[in-house]
């Protein structure tokens, strides 16, 4: 057998769009597209440069398997089953990627987690999954202990079984991984997708890379791995398309240790959330040596893709997609020039189109959808069927995003939901909502996105207390640390407002739209 090799040749846009097919085999596992094929072949192929310890470490593909394979044996004597759900709470390092692998290896669902999540956070996601096991490090072990009936794996703290593993046989429909994304309404959704994931993201991933592939291309993000970004966009394409990945723990995102890594580990293709680029911008950073940057999770502009010119010698590619169907859409400076505000063209093997009410493609505004048949559309939102169904109108799924397309471009509008995209994050406001009535002072809240400069979008409370309770900075700094100790620390609330009474519907409840009408009044930070 031999390593995967890229999906795309260079071609003209309209030829690679219209030749292409998807060439997914009946049987497939893609813990041997990212690891055991090229283990096979070449045994010594950099897969992974740790850049988390003292200095660079290469881990071979052949040590990639050794340690996925003893991994596997291990969550098996833990008594994880084919089918069962596996967390993975741990940060960027060959240990995250091994652990992905075993899951896979034994037919079981790995589910990844943020290192940022508090115990509530976790809590919702891996109980809904119904995880009995989650592969973490020391750091975070204690965070676990507060969840009852789940088992922690410190790989690093046991001596796991050695020899082979055979990994089991699967089909592109078998549930491989469930990844997390919040919406505007209850608890964080599940996308539970099948082993095809991979393959699917695989055309975008290298177009937004203007053909990654090419002799000498090593692969880098500072988005946590726990993310469909991270996860999919950049690690596992990287391994099955033999491109080395950086692994680079950023507690914080800062200029100086992006450039740092760059450097030590002669990285040459990058995802930048725009975030990240837009602080790169504010302190007017230069990289060079690189070959391709990508960026997706909202429009750029004009401004950004001209100072993306000169601070990296290239074009920016944009992308588009989102958790439940991914990479359908990119720009490509190789194929063809960006457009200022456009999202990109449709991915060759994904059919992207404005639809309308009917599910009738509409030369102006309307919902941007996704036809079935696209190979990283989701199975299922994991135990949801309603929910499920309501993602789809007909043959389209839902983006929940308004645009048009000109000429083939896809231009965004705005979101039809009220879903808050900050520093790259979506954040939804019914979580952050639901942990805020925990605490006593609470008696009503609406939380919104207001306009903000650097992040998008900053999360905003509108709270009305409780008698008894009297508003105040210390109080807004008391709820601020609620959330932050119980969700995330990037979605707890940079700005709360107390008022007397919030904007409610009839049958009680809270109208956000009235509430984001008064953040953008406030004016962008």
């Amino acid at each position: 057998m031999s390593g995967m090799r890229p999906v795309l040749r260079r071609a003209p846009y309209e030829v690679l769009r219209d030749a292409f097919r998807w060439d997914i085999p009946a049987r497939l596992n893609m813990a041997a597209q990212v690891c055991d094929d090229w283990a096979e072949a070449e045994p010594e192929r950099v897969a992974i440069i740790d850049l988390s310890g003292d200095g660079p470490r290469e881990i071979s593909y052949g040590t990639l398997r050794r340690m996925a394979d003893g991994l596997a044996q291990a969550l098996l004597a833990r008594g994880v089953m084919q089918g069962d759900r596996v967390g993975v709470l741990r940060s960027q390092g060959a240990w995250c990627a091994a652990a992905h692998i075993a899951i896979w290896k034994i037919g079981a669902v790995s589910i990844p987690l943020f290192k940022l999540f508090k115990r509530d956070a976790l809590l919702s996601r891996v109980g809904d999954a119904g995880a009995r096991v989650v592969v973490t490090d020391a750091e975070s072990v204690d965070l676990l202990s507060h969840l009852p009936g789940v088992a922690a794996l410190i790989p690093e703290r046991q001596a796991l079984p050695e020899g082979r593993f055979e990994t089991v046989d699967t089909t592109p429909e078998t549930p491989a991984v469930l990844i997390y994304t919040s919406g505007t309404t209850g608890s964080p959704k599940g996308a539970l997708h099948g082993h095809r994931v991979l393959t699917g993201h695989l055309p975008g991933v290298e177009m937004s890379h203007d053909f990654l592939g090419q002799p000498g291309d090593c692969l880098w993000t500072p988005a946590d791995w726990a993310w469909i970004g991270g996860l999919f966009d950049v690690l596992m394409p990287g391994l099955a398309i033999g491109v080395p990945v950086v692994a680079a723990r950023m507690s914080k995102f800062s200029v100086g240790e992006c450039m740092r890594i760059v450097s030590d580990g002669a990285v040459r293709n990058v995802f930048f959330p725009p975030t990240a680029l837009r602080m790169l911008k504010s302190e007017d950073a230069r990289i060079d040596g690189l070959r391709s940057v990508a960026s997706g999770g909202e429009p750029l502009g004009a401004e950004m893709l001209d100072w993306g010119r000169r601070a990296f010698g290239l074009t920016i590619n944009e992308f588009y997609g989102q958790t439940e169907c991914n990479m359908v859409g990119s720009s490509c400076g190789a194929l063809f020039d960006p457009r200022p505000g456009a999202l990109g063209r449709a991915v060759p093997g994904h059919e992207v189109a404005v639809i309308d009410g009917e599910g009738r493609a509409t030369a102006g505004e309307g919902d941007i959808a996704i036809r079935r048949g696209s190979a990283s559309m989701m199975l299922e939102y994991f135990g949801k069927p309603r929910e499920t169904a309501e993602k789809f109108r007909g043959d389209w799924l839902l983006t929940g995003d308004r645009g048009v397309i000109e000429d083939g471009f896809i231009r965004f509008v705005g979101r039809e939901d009220d879903v808050i995209t900050s520093a790259g994050y979506r954040i939804g406001p019914a979580e952050i909502e639901d942990c805020l009535l925990t605490h006593d002072a609470v008696a009503t809240v609406g939380v919104v996105g207001k306009p903000d400069s650097l992040r998008t979008e900053l999360v905003k409370a509108y709270v009305v207390v409780r008698e008894g309770w009297e508003a105040s900075a210390s109080l807004a700094e008391t709820l601020q640390a609620h959330v932050k100790e119980r969700l995330a620390s990037y979605s707890y609330p940079r700005e709360i407002e107390f008022l007397d009474s919030l904007p409610m519907t009839v049958t009680g409840k809270v109208i956000r739209k009235d509430l984001k009408a008064r953040a953008a009044a406030e004016g962008v930070q």
